[in-house]
């Protein structure tokens, strides 16, 4: 089989490539490894950078329809002959407009629902530090109002306008065969917004390649991600000063949020707490085998979270925020410990417990590493990736 991937990459902090881009990476990989071919069309939003004015003003109009990635990937599909396409993100510079080119050339289409884009501008259900469902309760303009993307209203307005004028034009009823949710919490939020059912399959990413197991428990606590709103990192550092033992924390990854965070642990005397700062991804690895658990801290959905089964795959417990796909992922006292998102108290006395308990949370690492075995492996994933591209293709010819 040729599958073409198309995927539009974001701005990371320190060129790290995002959590989309990886998985996408990883299923190249695992069918490449099965004998497939993969064609590329990427876009990057560094693009934009060298944008003059004219383009720049274009930009929302782009969103909707962007005529040059239609007519790129018309003329790919007429050169590569692909069996099928496999869309990881389109927002902004591919844009809907892609799914038109892949109709017109008679090839099957697989959507990633790597985010909540298709229902929120925001892309998150976040707002002002707590989860926010208006645009999906109410109507994308309760968005634009509060200027949820990027805060401001006129580029929240531009995203809203691409969600309208397809959702207008069904662009994603009939241009997509089969959408992947990565969790059923997922999929069941998209059903809410409309989409129908039949057409969800639920696939978690997974972990390509195995780091092994950790040799023994590690000695310090250990949080993995993106140093930006919403990730609960405040209420993690208010938690450190909580604790009544002495809990040492890495905190690897960079981001917007860094230089506040650091001076924001100074100012409480957080002698325990060391930022790493953006990490390689071996070191992210043995950062994590070095760890007695990790934190996963987000105060919003997220459609998933790797770091949760990078973390099962080195044989490492997870104390996580009780919100959306992490109940499904963490199992409570079998693979990891939840608390309540936001709560500081709650999170410190679980943090406490884990560090005064250490045969029960090694026994938590143990089971951690069976579920990864179990359910985020690339021979897992394979399979499964391979029945959704022939129920998509399949869905094709029957239309």
């Amino acid at each position: 089989m040729k599958v073409l991937f198309v995927h539009n990459q974001y701005q990371q902090p320190g060129q790290q490539p995002g959590g989309e881009y990886i998985s996408m990476l990883a299923e190249e990989g695992v069918l490449r490894a099965a004998g497939h071919r993969v064609v590329e069309y990427i876009r990057h939003n560094d693009e934009i950078k060298d944008y003059g004015l004219g383009s720049k003003a274009m930009l929302p109009l782009r969103t909707v329809w962007a005529w040059d990635s239609y007519r790129e990937i018309r003329a790919l599909l007429a050169r590569e002959r692909p069996d099928l396409a496999h869309f990881h993100n389109t927002f902004p510079l591919i844009s809907p407009a892609a799914y038109y080119a892949c109709q017109e050339g008679g090839v099957p289409v697989v959507q990633t629902l790597h985010n909540y884009r298709l229902l929120c501008p925001a892309a998150t259900f976040f707002r002002r530090g707590s989860v926010c469902e208006e645009c999906l309760e109410h109507s994308l303009w309760r968005g634009v109002l509060h200027g949820c993307y990027r805060n401001s209203r006129a580029e929240t307005f531009a995203v809203a306008l691409m969600l309208a004028a397809h959702r207008w034009r069904r662009t994603w009823t009939w241009g997509v065969n089969c959408f992947i949710a990565l969790s059923e919490f997922s999929r069941q939020k998209f059903i809410e917004g409309g989409m129908a059912a039949e057409k969800i399959v639920v696939k978690p990413n997974f972990v390509s390649a195995d780091p092994g197991c950790r040799a023994r428990s590690g000695e310090y606590a250990l949080f993995i991600g993106r140093l930006s709103p919403g990730k609960g990192l405040v209420t993690l550092l208010t938690a450190w000063q909580q604790l009544r033992v002495h809990v040492p924390l890495r905190i690897a990854g960079s981001g917007p949020e860094r230089e506040f965070l650091e001076a924001h642990g100074k100012q409480m005397e957080l002698s325990d707490v060391r930022f790493l700062g953006g990490q390689p991804h071996d070191e992210v690895i043995a950062a994590l085998k070095g760890a007695r658990f990790l934190l996963f801290t987000s105060e919003y959905y997220e459609t998933f979270g790797m770091a949760i089964i990078e973390a099962f795959a080195c044989g490492v417990p997870v104390i996580c925020s009780r919100l959306g796909a992490r109940e499904e992922i963490v199992e409570r006292g079998r693979t990891g410990l939840h608390y309540t998102p936001g709560d500081a108290g709650d999170l410190a006395q679980k943090v406490e417990w884990a560090w005064t308990h250490p045969e029960e949370m090694a026994a938590m690492g143990r089971a951690a590493r069976a579920e990864y075995e179990a359910k985020y492996t690339a021979e897992r994933n394979y399979p499964m990736l391979m029945e959704i591209y022939e129920r998509a293709i399949a869905i094709h010819k029957a239309a």
